[in-house]
């Protein structure tokens, strides 16, 4: 028979094993991204200093198993069903083709996507405020920064006339973007020129193409393919003095001249914040998807000099950064 003081004792001991049982979880984390977690790394180390600020610590209380197509996203359903089969308890996703992977391979674990260019659109949810399924997070907006990305390649490009346009049409995204831009470059006088890119193997005859139909200038937009092959495609602008426009900043850090569009650091930390509301009890049905909150415009001043442009003042007061 327990006696009053032990029973007492037991009863202030049960508070605290209950807050060490609580401790003791180990979260896991399945990740499916379009590039290598080197490549990765500056986006995904703000989710991790997000997990980290809300208490989820790598190794005692949180496990990340990372898994990256490379460029190529017929491999997503695979990792998909691999992230499934682990027994995650959330998909951390970025971009449209790996979203709806993820989306396919699994309707109870919850999925939070940390940049999809437009979510209702490609049918991940049935609106942003209430996304109604097991995907929430954040989009990218991508589609409606057309016309700003094209009037800041202008100022860069006074004599822009036509400008071609790097775009994958296997992702539906981009396949809705190329309509934005199309519509955005015409409103503005612009003759806007497609290069279908759908393999690594077309990325240099599309470069070709571009300087025999006699583009002035290029916009990329941001996908798995483009993103595996980033330093290929500087390159190529370069050899063929193509001045470009990218989407995210790796692609400025690598050589190209100017990338303008959301800061998909702040994006993958504010990532963060939803796993931890869905480890708390949160259902993503009911999780309203946000938008993007920064922009950052960068600008390789080097690679300006190097095509014998000049960055108007306004411009580089504007600029997020300049590489000298």
């Amino acid at each position: 028979m327990i006696s009053r003081r032990n029973l007492l004792g037991l009863m202030c001991l049960a508070p605290f094993s209950a807050r060490a049982q609580q401790r003791r979880r180990v979260y896991r984390v399945g990740v499916l991204e379009t590039t290598s977690l080197r490549a990765n790394t500056e986006n995904f180390d703000r989710f991790r200093k997000g997990m980290q600020e809300r208490g989820y610590v790598e190794g005692p209380g949180l496990v990340i198993t990372y898994r990256s197509a490379e460029g190529r996203t017929d491999t997503f359903p695979g990792l998909a069903a691999e992230l499934v089969h682990a027994k995650v308890d959330l998909i951390l996703t970025r971009g449209t083709p790996a979203t709806l992977a993820a989306r396919r391979a699994t309707d109870s674990i919850p999925i939070v996507m940390a940049a999809v260019s437009d979510p209702v659109e490609s049918g991940l949810a049935a609106s942003l405020a209430r996304p109604g399924g097991n995907v929430t997070g954040l989009t990218s907006a991508t589609g409606e920064l057309a016309p700003k990305r094209l009037e800041l390649l202008k100022a860069l490009v006074p004599k822009m006339n036509r400008v071609a346009v790097y775009a994958n049409l296997d992702n539906s995204a981009a396949a809705a973007s190329w309509k934005d831009i199309e519509v955005a470059a015409r409103a503005v006088g612009i003759e806007p020129l497609l290069l279908d890119v759908r393999s690594p193997d077309r990325i240099a005859p599309a470069f070709e193409d571009a300087v025999r139909s006699r583009a002035d200038a290029l916009l990329v937009g941001i996908e798995t393919l483009a993103q595996s092959n980033r330093d290929a495609i500087v390159e190529l602008a370069a050899r063929h003095r193509l001045p470009a426009m990218y989407a995210a900043r790796e692609f400025v850090d690598a050589g190209g001249l100017v990338s303008y569009g959301v800061n998909y650091s702040d994006l993958y930390y504010r990532a963060a914040g939803f796993a931890d509301r869905i480890f708390k009890g949160a259902r993503p049905a009911g999780l309203a998807i946000e938008r993007p909150a920064k922009f950052s415009l960068f600008i390789n001043r080097r690679t300006a000099n190097l095509l014998g442009l000049v960055i108007p003042p306004d411009l580089a007061l504007r600029s997020d950064w300049t590489v000298d």
